[in-house]
């Protein structure tokens, strides 16, 4: 008889990993004990050394299904003759280094208990299982179990126990088991506080009463997993005009939800992956294709103006299920906050807040502690999947195995996409999209599950990273953060760190060939002091060099021209001749006013995300946008529907550097007679033409995508049909392209910077020796 010692490292909590072992074992005669603990799963296995091998192969092989395993190590100790084979107390003394489950959507087993009328949870509007169920937005330490959550204080009913102590039982060791004898209950508020009555209500009556509302076009407030939604009648034109005025948010498409595939297949046309990534445990907002005419009476126009694509999530959260399963039509399911504030997640705020917006707010007494917007992810028409937004189901992991030097550092990110990363032992941890850092809102939300995650984790950094931008958040607080920890702050150009972020993720760090990064985004610190945003960088050697960038124009007004693509035309074409073609978009006195200050004016940028806008502007789609990247998705759109194409004329670098040339091009092609779409494709070509340009005069096979811009399908497209063949070319594949993977790319900066020095001292010693 042997005995052996297996750690298990990964997402190995929250998903059923002990009860499989517990059955394992009993299958393959083991004798032992299995535990979590604060650095993942320790199994203690007595038997015979065949029996031994069977067991651990068959969990390496076949582990539970939400489950990620990281490391598995195996030692042989001392046999101790146990006589059967227990689940043993939780460990938390050890480091707490295992990684947090993320918030999964209900499961198909769940789901189909929710409408079994003979099932004991039919309708239980909390249900959720071993695999399924929040888990990062409840978690207080770990490792993960019951007492360690907002589950604490709601003890297991006889029947829920019995469930959770039977071996056989798919709820066998459920830390989030509950049913409607000991779980959670829902209650109604509008603006006068609770609706007096319906606390006594049960909650079908609940349910209803919130159907009859939204078929009467009310707007509802609804606690999701991770904050609180807003929803409406998705066929009701008036119902999501109200919402749009209340929530101010006039064109920025909202989320839907259906009630089953059925109907989202008559309005949506629908790939296989994009099925699949709405099917999946994680539940993002997928974007699909909508129908020319759509067969549920969607308002889609209304959802997503001037869009061809929506976007749909699963109703990932039984409560939400039951609710849309018996309003039995498309559903707008929207974040529950103000237009440009974070979600809401605690239930005083919604009561105080929401009730402005929704008529009826639904709250339940199962608390949120850490707020997590929906995931939103789309695929191109080749196949490629883009992370929009990373969050709810994702975060806060990453599950590439990375070696790194440090083993302590703290990753700050940017401003516009708030996310920080942190490197504790040997894992890598990105948080949740936190918003724009500008609003004091966003800040205090960002502090909440910076100090949250470091605690969980027991994480104390020794090197803090931040953004080179003086005036960010972001770069302030790890500022205060490295002073208070006498600890040293390096910062990170933000282009550069959107470079490392796509050669990081594509284990590239190492490589012997040079590679250039394409590197494009609304805007970002520069080292001359200016705002970059059309840039290339060579990587070689762990050294980053500038090589090339769109030709500098001025940057107008701040974060005015941001909103306003006109102010982006106006800056690129202030000396050209073609400026009279924009000049309607302005008053005389605007006219005048902004030309003197495009000669006065001593910061420029380099910014293609600005380039884009002010294509969007000079073909009429947007001269003032109400949400940020609105010119350039009506743009996209625009060209989507291009249906003759003209054969592309062949320019220089030099030219397609100019974003002068770019917009003098656009308008001889309009004056030309071109079709608006086929202007528009135009301008996608030759953008991917401006890269095969760049890669040819350097000589660089080798090409990284990151920023914002990369957010558009169609150009990523273009780029795969244009250089796929000639090129290897490397995109973000587990975070989103936009400034979400600034704190990511922070740390793999932070390492190329240890590597390099590592090197140079191996040549120093080499030349001494």
């Amino acid at each position: 008889m042997k005995a052996k010692h297996i750690h298990i490292t990964g997402i190995v909590q929250g998903v059923g990993f002990r009860p499989l072992v517990y059955r394992l074992a009993r299958i393959f005669d083991i004798t032992g004990w299995v535990s979590n603990a604060s650095d993942g799963v320790h199994i203690h296995g007595e038997g015979r050394p065949v029996n031994l091998n069977d067991f651990i192969n068959t969990l390496k092989d076949r582990p539970p299904k939400e489950a990620f395993i990281q490391h598995m190590d195996i030692r042989e100790v001392a046999f101790l003759a146990h006589s059967e084979f227990v689940i043993a107390a939780s460990d938390e003394h050890r480091e707490r280094s295992v990684l947090p489950t993320p918030d999964y959507g209900m499961c198909r087993d769940c789901e189909q208990e929710l409408f079994d009328p003979h099932n004991r949870r039919y309708r239980y509007p909390f249900i959720t299982c071993t695999l399924c169920g929040p888990r990062y937005s409840i978690i207080r330490k770990l490792p993960f179990d019951r007492p360690q959550t907002v589950m604490a204080p709601y003890p297991m009913c006889h029947s829920c126990q019995e469930e959770y102590d039977q071996v056989l039982d798919r709820r066998y060791y459920a830390q989030t088991n509950s049913c409607s004898a000991c779980g959670f209950h829902l209650r109604l508020f509008d603006q006068t506080g609770e609706i007096k009555g319906t606390e006594n209500y049960s909650s079908d009556e609940i349910i209803y009463r919130i159907i009859c509302e939204l078929e009467s076009g009310k707007i509802i407030g609804l606690k999701g997993i991770g904050g609180y939604l807003l929803m409406c009648d998705a066929t009701n034109k008036e119902a999501i005009r109200t919402l749009r005025t209340r929530k101010n948010r006039p064109a920025k498409p909202f989320a839907l939800v259906y009630p089953d595939l059925a109907m989202l297949t008559g309005d949506v046309v629908a790939s296989d992956i994009e099925l699949k990534e709405y099917q999946s445990v994680e539940a993002p907002i997928v974007l699909f294709r909508k129908q020319n005419s759509p067969l549920s009476g969607v308002q889609a126009e209304e959802v997503a103006p001037g869009l061809g694509h929506i976007g749909v999530m699963r109703a990932y959260a039984p409560l939400l299920a039951l609710i849309i399963h018996d309003f039995n039509k498309p559903m707008v399911a929207t974040s529950g906050n103000i237009s440009g504030e974070t979600i809401i997640y605690e239930d005083d705020d919604a009561i105080q807040h929401l009730t402005h917006i929704a008529d009826l707010v639904l709250v339940h007494n199962r608390d949120i502690l850490l707020p997590e917007d929906d995931s939103v992810l789309r695929i191109t028409n080749l196949g490629r999947k883009i992370l929009i937004r990373r969050s709810r189901g994702y975060a806060p992991n990453y599950l590439k195995d990375i070696k790194l030097h440090d083993s302590s550092v703290l990753a700050l990110g940017g401003e516009l996409k708030g996310a920080f990363s942190l490197r504790h032992g040997q894992n890598t941890y990105i948080s949740q999209y936190l918003g724009d850092q500008s609003s004091y809102d966003a800040q205090l939300n960002y502090q909440h599950t910076l100090e949250h995650l470091m605690d969980v984790l027991d994480f104390n950094p020794e090197v803090i990273l931040g953004d080179a931008h003086p005036g960010y958040h972001t770069t302030r607080l790890g500022e205060d953060l490295a002073k208070s920890r006498d600890i040293p702050l390096c910062k990170v150009q933000h282009h550069e760190a959107h470079f490392a972020a796509v050669l990081g993720e594509n284990e590239l760090i190492d490589t012997s060939e040079p590679i250039l990064g394409v590197i494009w985004d609304g805007t970002g610190y520069g080292s001359d002091q200016q705002v970059w945003g059309g840039e290339f960088f060579t990587y070689d050697n762990y050294t980053f060099r500038r090589s090339a960038h769109l030709q500098y124009y001025t940057h107008l007004l701040g974060d005015k021209m941001a909103r306003e693509p006109r102010l982006s035309a106006l800056s690129i074409l202030a000396q050209s001749p073609q400026l009279n073609y924009i000049a309607s978009r302005f008053t005389d006195d605007e006219l005048k006013y902004y030309r003197k200050l495009t000669n006065k004016y001593t910061l420029n940028t380099s910014s293609i995300g600005r380039l884009f806008d002010a294509t969007a502007s000079v073909l009429d789609l947007c001269d003032k946008m109400s949400y940020e990247g609105e010119g350039a998705m009506l743009l996209e759109e625009l060209a989507s529907n291009a249906s003759h194409l003209h054969d592309q004329e062949v320019f220089t670098s030099e030219e397609l550097l100019s974003p002068v040339f770019h917009l003098e091009q656009l308008i001889r092609e309009l004056k030309s007679g071109w079709e608006r779409s086929e202007v528009a494709w135009n301008f996608h070509v030759r953008l991917v033409q401006l890269v095969r340009c760049i890669a040819r005069d350097l000589d660089i096979k080798i090409l990284a995508f990151s920023g914002g811009v990369f957010q558009n399908g169609l150009l990523v497209d273009l780029i795969e049909q244009h250089l796929g063949h000639d090129h290897e070319l490397c995109f973000h594949q587990l975070l989103s392209p936009n400034d979400e993977n600034i704190g990511f790319g922070q740390l793999m900066h932070h390492e190329i910077r240890v590597r390099r020095t590592l090197k140079s001292k191996t040549h120093e010693l080499e030349n001494v020796l």
